[in-house]
Protein backbone atom coordinates (compact mmCIF):
# COMPACT_ATOMS: atom_id res chain seq x y z
CA UNK A 1 0.00 0.00 0.00
CA UNK A 2 1.37 3.36 -0.90
CA UNK A 3 1.90 5.76 2.19
CA UNK A 4 -0.56 8.38 1.20
CA UNK A 5 -2.97 5.38 0.86
CA UNK A 6 -1.69 3.90 4.46
CA UNK A 7 -2.10 7.08 6.08
CA UNK A 8 -5.60 7.80 4.73
CA UNK A 9 -6.59 4.05 5.90
CA UNK A 10 -5.15 4.79 9.71
CA UNK A 11 -7.32 8.10 9.64
CA UNK A 12 -10.58 6.31 8.19
CA UNK A 13 -9.97 3.32 10.92
CA UNK A 14 -9.59 6.00 13.67
CA UNK A 15 -12.78 7.94 12.76
CA UNK A 16 -14.42 4.26 13.29
CA UNK A 17 -12.31 3.47 16.63
CA UNK A 18 -12.95 7.00 18.45
CA UNK A 19 -16.50 7.44 17.77
CA UNK A 20 -16.89 3.77 19.09
CA UNK A 21 -14.19 3.95 22.23
CA UNK A 22 -14.17 7.24 22.40
CA UNK A 23 -11.00 9.91 23.17
CA UNK A 24 -9.68 7.46 26.09
CA UNK A 25 -8.66 4.71 23.34
CA UNK A 26 -5.09 3.73 22.95
CA UNK A 27 -3.57 3.61 19.59
CA UNK A 28 -2.06 0.29 20.33
CA UNK A 29 -5.86 -0.71 20.50
CA UNK A 30 -6.20 0.78 17.16
CA UNK A 31 -2.99 -0.41 15.80
CA UNK A 32 -4.23 -4.15 16.58
CA UNK A 33 -7.29 -3.84 15.44
CA UNK A 34 -6.04 -2.18 12.24
CA UNK A 35 -3.65 -5.89 12.18
CA UNK A 36 -0.67 -3.10 11.67
CA UNK A 37 2.37 -2.82 14.52
CA UNK A 38 1.81 -0.07 16.55
CA UNK A 39 5.02 2.36 15.65
CA UNK A 40 3.52 1.88 12.44
CA UNK A 41 0.86 4.28 12.63
CA UNK A 42 3.67 6.76 14.03
CA UNK A 43 5.95 6.40 10.93
CA UNK A 44 2.91 8.09 9.58
CA UNK A 45 1.42 10.07 12.39
CA UNK A 46 4.08 11.77 14.91
CA UNK A 47 1.48 11.39 17.98
CA UNK A 48 -1.91 10.80 19.11
CA UNK A 49 -3.16 14.87 19.26
CA UNK A 50 -1.85 14.89 15.43
CA UNK A 51 -4.47 12.05 14.61
CA UNK A 52 -6.93 13.36 16.42
CA UNK A 53 -6.55 16.89 14.49
CA UNK A 54 -6.52 14.80 11.30
CA UNK A 55 -9.30 13.37 12.14
CA UNK A 56 -10.67 16.66 13.21
CA UNK A 57 -10.36 17.60 9.78
CA UNK A 58 -11.42 14.72 8.03
CA UNK A 59 -15.05 14.26 9.66
CA UNK A 60 -15.45 17.90 10.25
CA UNK A 61 -13.53 20.90 8.02
CA UNK A 62 -14.55 18.40 4.72
CA UNK A 63 -18.30 18.42 5.94
CA UNK A 64 -18.27 22.10 6.25
CA UNK A 65 -19.77 23.44 3.11
CA UNK A 66 -18.30 27.19 2.13
CA UNK A 67 -21.76 27.82 0.11
CA UNK A 68 -23.34 27.85 3.73
CA UNK A 69 -22.15 31.42 4.69
CA UNK A 70 -23.26 33.01 1.66
CA UNK A 71 -26.37 31.68 1.68
CA UNK A 72 -27.04 33.10 5.24
CA UNK A 73 -26.72 36.60 4.03
CA UNK A 74 -28.57 36.42 0.55
CA UNK A 75 -31.00 38.98 0.99
CA UNK A 76 -33.00 37.69 -2.24
CA UNK A 77 -35.09 35.20 -0.60
CA UNK A 78 -36.68 35.80 2.89
CA UNK A 79 -34.51 34.44 6.34
CA UNK A 80 -36.97 31.94 7.07
CA UNK A 81 -36.27 29.96 3.75
CA UNK A 82 -32.15 30.49 3.85
CA UNK A 83 -32.10 29.05 7.09
CA UNK A 84 -34.38 26.33 6.14
CA UNK A 85 -32.65 25.64 2.80
CA UNK A 86 -29.46 25.51 5.39
CA UNK A 87 -30.26 22.82 7.92
CA UNK A 88 -31.97 20.47 5.71
CA UNK A 89 -28.43 20.72 3.90
CA UNK A 90 -26.68 20.55 7.59
CA UNK A 91 -28.26 17.20 8.52
CA UNK A 92 -27.99 15.60 5.40
CA UNK A 93 -23.83 16.26 6.13
CA UNK A 94 -23.51 16.19 9.50
CA UNK A 95 -25.88 13.44 10.76
CA UNK A 96 -23.38 10.54 10.89
CA UNK A 97 -22.94 8.24 13.21
CA UNK A 98 -19.37 9.00 13.53
CA UNK A 99 -19.59 12.64 13.17
CA UNK A 100 -22.08 13.06 16.31
CA UNK A 101 -20.11 10.73 18.75
CA UNK A 102 -16.73 12.22 17.97
CA UNK A 103 -18.66 15.28 18.52
CA UNK A 104 -19.59 14.28 21.88
CA UNK A 105 -16.72 12.26 23.21
CA UNK A 106 -14.39 15.21 22.42
CA UNK A 107 -16.80 17.60 24.38
CA UNK A 108 -16.54 14.90 27.31
CA UNK A 109 -12.29 14.99 27.17
CA UNK A 110 -11.97 18.73 26.77
CA UNK A 111 -10.81 18.35 22.96
CA UNK A 112 -11.00 21.27 21.44
CA UNK A 113 -12.19 19.30 18.06
CA UNK A 114 -16.22 20.58 19.44
CA UNK A 115 -15.32 24.39 20.90
CA UNK A 116 -13.34 24.79 17.44
CA UNK A 117 -16.14 23.61 15.24
CA UNK A 118 -18.81 25.64 17.07
CA UNK A 119 -16.54 28.63 16.76
CA UNK A 120 -16.80 27.95 13.24
CA UNK A 121 -20.83 27.41 13.47
CA UNK A 122 -20.99 30.98 15.25
CA UNK A 123 -18.96 33.28 13.05
CA UNK A 124 -20.58 31.86 9.79
CA UNK A 125 -23.88 30.95 10.84
CA UNK A 126 -25.00 32.33 13.86
CA UNK A 127 -23.87 35.84 14.18
CA UNK A 128 -24.61 36.56 10.63
CA UNK A 129 -28.44 35.03 10.62
CA UNK A 130 -28.47 37.60 14.03
CA UNK A 131 -27.41 40.55 11.31
CA UNK A 132 -29.94 39.22 9.15
CA UNK A 133 -33.17 39.04 10.85
CA UNK A 134 -32.46 42.56 12.00
CA UNK A 135 -32.19 43.54 8.71
CA UNK A 136 -35.54 42.10 7.72
CA UNK A 137 -36.90 43.43 10.93
CA UNK A 138 -35.81 46.62 9.53
CA UNK A 139 -33.57 47.04 13.43
CA UNK A 140 -30.44 48.71 13.97
CA UNK A 141 -27.71 46.62 12.99
CA UNK A 142 -25.08 45.07 14.58
CA UNK A 143 -22.55 48.11 14.04
CA UNK A 144 -24.68 50.29 15.90
CA UNK A 145 -25.99 47.99 18.77
CA UNK A 146 -23.91 44.86 18.97
CA UNK A 147 -25.07 41.10 19.27
CA UNK A 148 -25.68 40.18 22.93
CA UNK A 149 -25.64 37.02 24.17
CA UNK A 150 -29.44 36.39 24.57
CA UNK A 151 -30.07 37.38 20.85
CA UNK A 152 -27.38 34.80 20.15
CA UNK A 153 -28.70 32.43 22.26
CA UNK A 154 -31.97 32.13 20.47
CA UNK A 155 -30.31 30.97 17.55
CA UNK A 156 -28.72 28.71 19.27
CA UNK A 157 -31.80 27.34 20.01
CA UNK A 158 -32.92 26.68 17.24
CA UNK A 159 -29.55 25.24 16.27
CA UNK A 160 -29.34 23.02 19.35
CA UNK A 161 -32.92 21.73 18.66
CA UNK A 162 -32.08 20.54 15.00
CA UNK A 163 -28.87 19.37 16.29
CA UNK A 164 -30.56 17.36 19.15
CA UNK A 165 -32.07 14.93 16.96
CA UNK A 166 -28.75 13.71 15.89
CA UNK A 167 -27.74 12.96 19.77
CA UNK A 168 -30.59 11.34 20.55
CA UNK A 169 -30.43 9.38 17.25
CA UNK A 170 -26.25 8.44 17.93
CA UNK A 171 -26.04 9.37 21.40
CA UNK A 172 -28.98 8.15 23.45
CA UNK A 173 -30.00 5.28 20.51
CA UNK A 174 -33.71 6.51 20.95
CA UNK A 175 -35.90 6.71 18.07
CA UNK A 176 -36.19 9.54 15.82
CA UNK A 177 -38.21 10.41 12.69
CA UNK A 178 -36.79 8.61 9.76
CA UNK A 179 -37.29 12.04 7.42
CA UNK A 180 -36.14 15.12 9.11
CA UNK A 181 -37.33 17.50 6.63
CA UNK A 182 -40.15 18.12 7.83
CA UNK A 183 -39.21 18.41 11.28
CA UNK A 184 -36.28 21.27 10.31
CA UNK A 185 -39.28 23.04 8.20
CA UNK A 186 -41.41 22.78 11.50
CA UNK A 187 -38.67 24.03 13.80
CA UNK A 188 -37.28 26.91 11.47
CA UNK A 189 -40.67 27.82 10.93
CA UNK A 190 -42.27 28.01 14.34
CA UNK A 191 -37.92 29.93 15.51
CA UNK A 192 -39.22 32.61 12.84
CA UNK A 193 -42.76 33.04 13.54
CA UNK A 194 -41.98 33.62 17.12
CA UNK A 195 -38.76 35.41 17.57
CA UNK A 196 -39.39 38.63 16.34
CA UNK A 197 -41.11 40.47 19.62
CA UNK A 198 -38.19 38.75 21.85
CA UNK A 199 -35.52 40.44 19.24
CA UNK A 200 -37.30 43.86 19.59
CA UNK A 201 -37.31 43.70 23.30
CA UNK A 202 -33.77 42.42 23.80
CA UNK A 203 -32.70 45.74 21.53
CA UNK A 204 -35.05 48.13 23.65
CA UNK A 205 -33.78 46.76 26.87
CA UNK A 206 -29.91 47.45 24.93
CA UNK A 207 -30.40 50.60 24.08
CA UNK A 208 -31.92 52.48 27.15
Amino acid sequence: MRAADREQAIIEEAVRFFAERGFEGQTRELAKRMGITHSAIYRYIPSKEALIERVYEHVYLSRWQASWAPLVTDRARPLEARLTQFYLEYVERVFDYHWVRIFAFSGLKSFDITSRYLAIVRDQIILPACAELRAELKLPPPQEVPVGEREAELFWGLHGRIFYLAIRRYVYGTQTPEDLAPIVRDAVRAFRAGVAPVIEDILREAQR
